[in-house]
Parts: structure tokens; C-alpha cells; sequence
């Protein structure tokens, strides 16, 4: 890397739907690179394609990258508001003679490919008007301009991640840069906007390989140079497979909805398929330290739930226990219609220490948190049912004049009251503890039960009891 040339970055997703977590972990890439060398991060919307652009996908890119930390740097660039410059390179390309108009017809491209498929060549345009004279045209067709391109000689790319790759020029033909309407074709207008821009580094997919041959070529005729290129290997599912809706090829507004924590989401996406040692987790902060190119690995990797899920609850015991009940409240204010009241917040965070060590997502903080929106008499889980057995809700009446007696109403106080209780009775801790649990929660899985006792107040404690008690 040429250390004197200040860095700039651009992610430039197309607004055709919902920002997919590939792209997610492509602006991460860029993001941290641009932040270790103090550089610049870009963002360009592509909206070239009009029909499938719209301004609600446009805005889902816009929140996705705002929930995952990764704010860009000055304006987002849109694309389709270039079109004039595009246009205007094209022609320069073409006065210049690295372009050149193009007349074949659709009926004579079929005709070219279909003879090719019979011949078992590659299928490519074989440059029937590269060097016409366009005083040949047919009449009333309108011509779309061609990219010369060299026919002989190689196309090396050099990147960071994959190394050199070569391209065969004959094997690359002259693509089309501006269509007949006008219009100007994606390789050329990813160019001029990257060049215009500043970009210096373009970290993207290895799916684009090609495209980034065929845009060197661009360059080079236009005599600008090149950006440095890093190609990621593609994520895939748990089964090897490419990526799909079943193994978790969601949109990141998705990930946010299923509980999980935007730091833990960075530091998942940047070890996928990149590494620092042995390490794990470690903070953005440690990210943008340590984050370069060559350590990104050369085979894709594989998206494992689990593992994201390990990750999100390491956040989320590590996390503020007001800042945890602040999310989970919006969440499941947007979700499940929950009241976000201030007692209800109070109670939350009072509970929270008890809920996070079991939790591995917001959603399952809020099915945890339900007791304490629950209202009386309780609905109770069949787990709970089979709990609160006679000989349970007998437990639980003898249990309740301790607790009405009780002065102060702590979990301290009120674990010695049920100790000494269980004591008397001879009988183990549990055998008063999951009963009442029960009562309290309607389940058999809760925070420290005597957490719960105190969170929920006495009032209402006394009366989930009083409704269960033989």
C-alpha cells in the first residue's frame, strides 16, 4: 500500500431491497479499514436501476449501517444523479478512440450467441462494428458505444487478498458502456464515480473479479490510476452451500429484530473471514487497531448461528444493565406492543442483572422479562402447571404468612424467610423455590427467584401467591 496517499473507502450497496448481512460485513471491512489508517469512508447508493431502486430501501441501507455503527463520512453519494458525467466520459472515451459505436441489432447478438453455443466458445460479442465505419449504420437503429478493449496481452490485477490474477484480453470482449437510450452501463459508471471520488482502496466481494479486470481496463484508457483492490471470498451457510434466506442470509435490520446486539454483530462480521490469532472477541476499538487486508482469509466462511448467538450473550453480560432495558423495552415496544412505562423500565433494570446471564438475545431478555408485564391471575406454561401440584400449592400456603410477615421487603430478607421455611418443613430449598417460581412467573425458568420476589414488589409477590396457594 502507498503509505503517502491518504485513504479513502466506499461501500456503494444497491437499493434493490433489504441490506443483506454480506454487504453488512463489506461496509464493516471498509469501515475499519478506513478507520485504522485515519482515512475516509464512503457511501454510494447505486440507484441506476430505477425500476428496482426505491427510497424505502435506500432508507433501510441508510438505518442498517446507522444500527451497526458504521457512520460514512460526508454525503452519500447517489449514482443516478451522476448520469451527465458518466455520459460525458463516455464520449470523451469515444472521441479519443478507446469507444466506438456499436449497430448490431438484438436479432444479430441472438444469432452471434446461439452460434457460439454450437460451437461451444465462450459467448462474447466478436466486434463486428469495432471497426466499421458508422457511415454503414442501418437506418433508424440506434447504436449503444463499446469499450475497445485490448485484444491482445493480459489484464493483471494485483490484490490484497487473492494476489495476481490474470485475464486473457481475448477472453474479455468490448462491453457495452452507454446503451442506445442513453444510459450508462455499471462498469463505467462504478469507474468515473470511484475515480471522482477519490477512492483509493476498494474492498468488495470476489465476485466481482471480473468486473474489476474489465474496470482496470477502463482506467488505463482513461490514464487514471487504478485503485488497490481486495476481493473477499463469499460467505456461505453451515453446510458449505452459497449463502441463502434458510441459512441466515437475512436483511441486518432482521438481525436487530432477532435480539441481537450491534457490537456483537461487528465483532461476529469481522471474524468472518478475517483473523487475529486466536482472538475471539475483542472491541471495535481493538478492531480498528488491529484490521488489515492480508489477514483476511482466501476461502469463504461459513455463517454459524451458534457461534453469532455465543458472541451476542458474551455483549450482553458485558453490557449496561439501563442500557440493556432501554433495548429490549424498544424492541419489544415495536414487536410485541409491551407499554415502555418508567416503573416498567425501573423494574427491568432492576431485574436485569438476574436475566442477562441466561439471556443470548434481546427478544429472549423480553420472553424472560414477561412476569413482570404479566397480569393476575397468571397464565402459566405447562411447565409451571405440572409444578403447581396440590401438594406445591400446599407448600406455598403454609409458606405465605412468613412472607406477609416480612418487614422488610427484600431478597435478602425474603431468601432467609423461604430458608428458614424449607428448614422447618424439612425440606430441600428447591422443593419451596420452583413452586414458587412458578406462582411468580408462570414458568419454570426465571432470574433468582428471590430477585423476583423483590423486583415485583410485595403487593403484587403476596397476591401471584395468594392465586396459586391450596
Amino acid at each position: 500500500m502507498t503509505e503517502t496517499k491518504k485513504v479513502v473507502t466506499r461501500f456503494a450497496p444497491s437499493p434493490t431491497g433489504y441490506l443483506h448481512i454480506g454487504g453488512g460485513r463489506t461496509a464493516l471491512f471498509n469501515w475499519l479499514f478506513a478507520r485504522h489508517h485515519g482515512g475516509t469512508f464512503l457511501l454510494r447508493i447505486e440507484d441506476t436501476d430505477r425500476e428496482r431502486s426505491t427510497d424505502a430501501a435506500i432508507e433501510a441501507i441508510f438505518e442498517g449501517l446507522r444500527w451497526l455503527g458504521l457512520e460514512w463520512d460526508g454525503e452519500p453519494v447517489m449514482q443516478f444523479a451522476r448520469q451527465a458525467r458518466h455520459r460525458d466520459v463516455a464520449l470523451e472515451m469515444l472521441a479519443k478512440g478507446h469507444a466506438y459505436y456499436c449497430y448490431a441489432s438484438q436479432a444479430e447478438l441472438e444469432e452471434m450467441r446461439e452460434l457460439a453455443r454450437a460451437e461451444g466458445r465462450p459467448i462474447k460479442y466478436d466486434g463486428r462494428w469495432r471497426d466499421r465505419d458508422p457511415a454503414e449504420a442501418p437506418e433508424g437503429v440506434k447504436p449503444v458505444i463499446r469499450f475497445r478493449s485490448p485484444e491482445q496481452g493480459e489484464t493483471v490485477v494485483q490484490d490484497h487478498v487473492i494476489g495476481e490474477v490474470r485475464f486473457a484480453n481475448d477472453q474479455l470482449d468490448d462491453l457495452i458502456i452507454m446503451r442506445s437510450d442513453g444510459t450508462p452501463t455499471y462498469n463505467l459508471s462504478v469507474v468515473v464515480d470511484d475515480h471522482d471520488m477519490g477512492v483509493t482502496h476498494i474492498i468488495r466481494g470476489d465476485d466481482h473479479l471480473t468486473n474489476t479486470a474489465r474496470q482496470s481496463q477502463i482506467y488505463a484508457a482513461m490514464g487514471w490510476d487504478a485503485p488497490e483492490f481486495a476481493h473477499l471470498p463469499l460467505i456461505h451457510g453451515p453446510d458449505g452451500a452459497k449463502l441463502s434466506k434458510r441459512h441466515g442470509a437475512l436483511g441486518v435490520d432482521a438481525y436487530r429484530d432477532l435480539g441481537y446486539l450491534p457490537e456483537a454483530m461487528r465483532n461476529y462480521l469481522v471474524r468472518l473471514g478475517w483473523s487475529h490469532g486466536d482472538d475471539e472477541i475483542f472491541s471495535t476499538e481493538q478492531a480498528i487497531a488491529w484490521f488489515n487486508l492480508e489477514s483476511i482469509g482466501h476461502s469463504p466462511s461459513r455463517f454459524d448461528f451458534d457461534k453469532l448467538e455465543s458472541v451476542n450473550a458474551h455483549y450482553i453480560r458485558q453490557a449496561d444493565d439501563a442500557r440493556l432495558a432501554d433495548d429490549t423495552l424498544a424492541l419489544m415496544a415495536r414487536l410485541q406492543g409491551w407499554d415502555a412505562t418508567p416503573e416498567l423500565r425501573a423494574k427491568l433494570i432492576e431485574a436485569m442483572p438476574g436475566l442477562k446471564e441466561r439471556a443470548k438475545t434481546l427478544i429472549e431478555l423480553g420472553k424472560a422479562a414477561r412476569f413482570l408485564i404479566a397480569q393476575r391471575p397468571l397464565a402459566l406454561d405447562e411447565s409451571a402447571t405440572k409444578l403447581l401440584n396440590d401438594e406445591a400449592k400446599g407448600i406455598l400456603a403454609r409458606l405465605l404468612p412468613s412472607l406477609e410477615a416480612l418487614h422488610d421487603w427484600t431478597a435478602e430478607d425474603s431468601e432467609g424467610v423461604v430458608r428458614a421455611f424449607a428448614e422447618s418443613e424439612n425440606l430441600k430449598l428447591g422443593k419451596v423455590a420452583q413452586p414458587l417460581r412458578a406462582a411468580l412467573t408462570g414458568s419454570s425458568v426465571s432470574p433468582p427467584i428471590f430477585d423476583v420476589l423483590a423486583t415485583l414488589g410485595r403487593d403484587e409477590a403476596l397476591g401471584r401467591i395468594k392465586d396459586q396457594a391450596a
